[in-house]
């Protein structure tokens, strides 16, 4: 194939990392990346492991100058979210990315760009490829379904790794060292509904426009939460509406995203009437969001439902879960004021026949908050009449005040650019939780070269960063 970015370093890894773009592999879908990897070890003789899961484990030996060293291991996942424009006519589970540069960036038409976490299979593939011509033994772990609930890494049998001392590489600022992160769950509340006979004029609300972002590193950005903002027009409708009827609810298409857009079909009585109070209440959100959110918009049309309508009871109830449910920052950290402790973030609603779903993204580093979380919704779900399931619950990372890697990488850095990296704690998942506690005694740290609006099709990559990450793990392994 034809390769995009020319005349850069570090080619190999660009090179990973277009061809990465053009498979396939959104969550639960990266069998196409594993037998691209397992195709990769075979080629060049490496030991791999490749489970059920479609986790890969691939291992090149120490080259003869560095025998003597500790095994080092390098991790990141395969899957990528997979969001796009509205514009948009991708199908993530047949088509490719078109990529494209923009200035010293990377992106992809239309869609997120997968940097979160291609970026790091990239380099690891190069790594493994031959890159460096000294190097100690190396350990290359691509998990799986991290963007659902760090699902591979939970699943993955530890006992084929040897290393102690792991490089995860699904950070998103070159100088920044990770070294500890919230843990989380997913939860989902699910009402079946009545529906009834249509007895007015059928409305479709559609609300556009807002920038979205990751529910973890974004959650305290201010950015506007498309389906409470519908929940917002909603209330208001009913209140002037008396006896309101839903249709349909749909929002969102990933629970660790912030939703940007959200569509809802009522019923009214007086159509005219309700499209200027959704139209005013609308031009007043409009006139409070901010900065990233400037592209909000509300359209009101016309449209029909065979289907029937929800009852007035089972609508009100799902207005009042929209309405006041906790979204967003619920505490900030005690110690660290900009880290937030513990947030909730309704990233999906769906509606398939009579039923439906909400989907939420819980996460805190205390494992009461998140227990704390699952009381809340469940009690919710008593006065609305729904199902509650919460799952994929994973373990924070605690941050360890002595870690000899996390030295070693910070002294590379500074060695490369002449800076000192900061050492930092996220209020995000990563895979490095779950993996410490599977390896008693593990040294780890998260880096990665620089990326913005990761989730979101305004996802990009900075390419001269890449090259520093790059100059960074080379010197980090001349130093062991």
């Amino acid at each position: 194939m034809s390769y995009l970015i020319q005349n850069r370093k570090p080619a190999s890894v660009f090179r990973f990392f277009e061809d990465l773009c053009a498979i396939p592999h959104p969550s639960y879908h990266e069998e196409k990346i594993a037998d691209y990897l397992c195709a990769f070890a075979a080629g060049r003789g490496l030991a791999c492991y490749r489970d059920d899961l479609h986790n890969v484990l691939i291992k090149k030996p120490a080259t003869p100058d560095m025998e003597d060293r500790a095994p080092l291991l390098f991790q990141g996942h395969t899957d990528m979210v997979c969001v796009k424009t509205p514009d948009c006519d991708i199908d993530f589970m047949k088509d490719g990315l078109t990529l494209y540069t923009d200035g010293d960036f990377l992106r992809a038409k239309g869609t997120t760009l997968g940097a979160d976490d291609g970026i790091a299979v990239a380099t690891m593939l190069a790594l493994l490829d031959g890159a460096l011509s000294s190097h100690p033994a190396l350990e290359c772990l691509f998990t799986s379904a991290e963007e659902v609930g760090l699902d591979g890494a939970e699943g993955f049998d530890y006992s084929h790794i040897s290393a102690r001392k792991m490089i995860n590489m699904d950070s998103e600022d070159l100088g920044i060292i990770t070294a500890g992160c919230a843990g989380g769950l997913r939860s989902t509340l699910t009402k079946t509904c009545a529906r009834v006979p249509v007895m007015g004029e059928c409305l479709k609300v559609s609300l556009k426009g807002l920038f979205g972002g990751h529910s973890g590193v974004d959650i305290c950005s201010g950015r506007a939460n498309a389906n409470k903002l519908m929940g917002r027009l909603l209330a208001k409708w009913q209140k002037a509406e008396g006896e309101a009827h839903l249709v349909s609810l749909n929002g969102g298409s990933k629970d660790n995203a912030i939703p940007s857009i959200c569509e809802a079909v009522i019923v009214t009585a007086d159509a005219e009437k309700t499209t200027a109070l959704i139209e005013q209440t609308a031009a007043e959100i409009a006139a409070e969001l901010a900065g990233d959110d400037k592209g909000f918009f509300v359209t009101v049309t016309p449209t029909e439902a065979p289907e029937g309508m929800f009852s007035a009871t089972d609508t009100a109830q799902l207005i009042a879960i929209l309405a006041t449910v906790d979204n967003g920052v619920k505490e900030m950290n005690y110690n660290i004021k900009t880290l937030p402790e513990w947030s909730r973030n309704l990233g999906v609603i769906t509606t398939t026949g009579d039923e439906v779903e909400f989907v939420f993204s819980s996460r805190s580093a205390i494992e009461s908050r998140l227990d704390a979380s699952i009381d809340e919704l469940d009690t919710l779900a008593r006065i609305t009449g729904c199902v509650t399931k919460h799952y994929s619950r994973y373990p924070g990372w605690d941050y360890a005040p002595v870690s000899p890697l996390r030295e070693l990488y910070a002294r590379a850095y500074r060695e490369v650019t002449g800076k000192d990296a900061i050492v930092d704690v996220i209020h995000a998942g990563l895979e490095c939780g779950i993996i410490a506690s599977k390896l008693p005694g593990l040294d780890v740290i998260s880096v990665g070269p620089d990326m913005r609006d990761v989730h979101t099709p305004d996802e990009r990559l900075n390419l001269a960063s890449v090259e520093i990450f790059w100059q960074t793990i080379e010197k980090l392994i001349e130093l062991m």
